[in-house]
């Protein structure tokens, strides 16, 4: 095992010359991030579920939309979808078609964790697999081992094919372009490429894995001919074509009474029970008015409203913008309500009133993760990350690895947790293959990738 003092250098030896996230930074720590094994095996049976749930969505779906479940289902989901692309995701020829990477965002909390959301179209793929490998060396029982993000890519794509990534998506590129010369090392009879999705030209019998968000499509010059292809049975994409299923309204969708027995067949009572532990109780914004004697559930409004008046104590809520927008993108879409001065909260809300039909928002209960702590490296000499003090992942072109490793020194940030297993759906089962884990400052209400954050691998704690 290597000593504390080479782990830095070797971390940084390892990072590819291109980098991993154009303009992105983080903090390195010398180790992954530790969860017991009973943690772990939680996490293995939650890929499942989560395979489960989001193929009881699509069903849900299409059934409200052949008039065999509720219409107002499918009028919630379609809500500010161009009337193409509607009818494009409910082809028979993709019906089946589900998203073959799931990764949810857990935050860790004194409860034990909740699912903030599902990313439909996530980053940080080839990231966890460049940690797992690179941290596989000194941190023992890395989930999903060195190679496990490689392999579970693989299966998403197994006869070769094209990561097409849009311009919105760029940042995201040096990740995939890492992923796919891993896929030709270990697969060298194959061929991967990373191609800019705006000039894109499909090829028959290339799969595609899309990282493109689908709000991005007026932007992409030949998509019909991607469409057209993937129609035809010409081509597979993942994550398939489906707005709905892109939408965080599922959220509140699980939590109405008039479709719980639905769910509780679809899922089954044991996994129905356990996603109710983990799901937060999220509603939809819906400006339509209740009948006199009606009112929210738990929030006990007759009229949204009365939301507006919320003290702040009252406002621990997240606002979040559902799905087909550019503000759904990573957290820019996203507000806590006691992190607003009144009259914020207040407009916020009438604009989400006002603008439902066409961009629907959610609201959602805000669980505060735990406090942990995590070594990182500091090369500034400052007690807390801040400013250009700590030892950061994307070095100036004068960088010196030995007197940088030389001069940093290992100091503890004490943060909250956002952990994001990657499940892969082989072969109608579901692994998981590796678990980002992303530490950020205690005063950091939403967790993501940030300069001032650890972001490392999850390990299987021996102890």
């Amino acid at each position: 095992m290597l000593v504390q003092n080479d782990r830095l250098a070797t971390i940084r030896n390892a990072l590819p010359k291109e980098g991993l996230f154009a303009d992105k930074d983080w903090l390195i720590s010398p180790d992954a991030f530790p969860i017991s094994e009973k943690f772990g095996d939680e996490l293995e049976h939650l890929g499942h579920r989560l395979f489960v749930f989001q193929r009881a969505c699509n069903q849900l779906y299409q059934l409200s939309a052949r008039g065999k479940q509720p219409e107002w289902i499918a009028k919630y989901l379609d809500a500010g979808k161009p009337k193409e692309l509607v009818e494009f995701s409910r082809r028979k020829e993709i019906r089946d078609d589900l998203p073959r990477i799931i990764r949810p965002d857990l935050i860790l909390t004194d409860e034990g964790y909740t699912i903030a959301e599902i990313d439909s179209v996530p980053g940080g793929i080839g990231l966890t697999g460049w940690l797992n490998q690179t941290y596989s060396g000194f941190s023992p029982e890395i989930i999903g081992g060195a190679d496990g993000m490689i392999d579970g890519f693989h299966s998403v794509l197994p006869r070769c094919g094209d990561i097409v990534i849009s311009q919105e998506a760029a940042t995201y590129q040096p990740e995939m372009e890492w992923m796919t010369v891993q896929l030709r090392d270990r697969h060298c009879d194959c061929e991967w490429r990373v191609v800019p999705a705006e000039n894109y030209e499909p090829q028959e019998g290339r799969d595609v894995y899309r990282f493109f968000e689908l709000f991005d499509l007026p932007n992409i010059p030949n998509i019909d001919n991607l469409l057209r292809a993937n129609a035809e049975g010409r081509l597979r994409i993942t994550p398939p074509i489906k707005p709905y299923l892109e939408e965080k309204m599922w959220f509140a969708l699980f939590w109405l009474k008039p479709l719980r027995e639905f769910w509780r067949r679809e899922l089954g009572e044991k996994y129905f029970l356990k996603l109710r532990e983990v799901i937060p109780y999220t509603w939809l914004l819906d400006p339509t008015p209740l009948p006199q004697h009606a009112v929210i559930p738990r929030l006990e409004l007759h009229d949204w409203r009365e939301a507006a008046r919320f003290s702040q104590k009252e406002r621990d809520l997240l606002l979040k913008v559902s799905g087909f927008s550019p503000l759904g993108w990573g957290s820019r879409g996203v507000a806590l309500g006691a992190d607003l001065p009144h009259h914020e909260w207040e407009k916020r809300i009438e604009h989400a009133l006002t603008n439902f039909a066409a961009q629907p928002t959610i609201l959602q209960q805000f669980h505060k993760g735990s406090l942990f702590e995590h070594a990182y490296w500091d090369s500034g000499g400052s007690a807390a990350p801040s400013g250009d003090a700590k030892q950061s992942v994307a070095p100036p072109p004068d960088f010196n690895i030995e007197q940088e490793t030389a001069r940093s020194t290992l100091k503890t940030l004490k943060g909250r947790v956002r952990l994001c297993p990657y499940y892969f759906v082989e072969e109608e089962r579901v692994k998981m293959r590796g678990a980002l884990t992303t530490i950020v400052p205690a005063d950091k209400k939403l967790i993501h990738g940030m300069r001032d954050g650890i972001m490392v691998p999850t390990r299987i704690s021996e102890s």
